[in-house]
């Protein structure tokens, strides 16, 4: 069974990732949530911000989430919710982003509106994880950058001053901080 609870928290993390509200839209189309699937599929492509394609295979998920896919699932969502006119306006519009030469399934899909049956929406294939490369989860044990801290004192016996000045010749015996500094 499907539960929008794990992709709640990943797009709460990053609410710019727009596989994460693509995957949540169709966990909430199958739960019969449609109003919310039709909102989380125009959050995700507007997260696409006019790109025609995000490839997450740098963040470990071996898929591309194409502009026109998810518009194919915004007009299955419209579908369900009998906003059929809407429908026939986004599946033209994903026309526009399919690339060339390739409009069939879109081309079947304004055929389905057309007498009213519903789509199927797209979505990533199961079992496909976001599993990071090796190097970059090696990279998250903790470093220390700065090293220890030292206690570092004057070598001048009376050399009672703390704060920070300009580095100055110093003499021998006793140290005495600038007028400027003790302001």
């Amino acid at each position: 069974c499907f539960s929008p609870q794990a992709f709640d928290k990943t797009v709460a993390k990053d609410n710019s990732l727009a596989v994460g509200f693509f995957q949540r839209g169709f966990v909430h189309l199958q739960l019969e949530m449609y109003e919310e699937a039709l909102s989380d599929y125009q959050m995700a492509f507007s997260h696409l911000r006019k790109n025609p394609f995000i490839d997450y295979k740098q963040l470990g998920l071996r898929h591309i989430l194409y502009a026109w896919e998810v518009l194919y699932s915004v007009a299955a969502a419209q579908c369900r919710l009998q906003q059929w006119q809407e429908a026939r306006v986004t599946l033209d519009k994903a026309v526009v982003w399919r690339p060339e030469g390739r409009t069939a399934i879109l081309d079947l899909a304004l055929e389905r509106v057309q007498d009213r049956l519903f789509l199927e929406p797209m979505h990533v294939p199961l079992g496909e994880f976001f599993r990071p490369r090796k190097k970059e989860v090696e990279q998250l044990d903790s470093k220390d950058f700065l090293g220890k801290p030292k206690v570092i004192s004057s070598i001048i016996p009376n050399d009672e001053y703390i704060g920070f000045e300009p580095l100055r010749p110093q003499k021998q015996g006793f140290y005495e901080p600038s007028a400027d500094a003790l302001r």
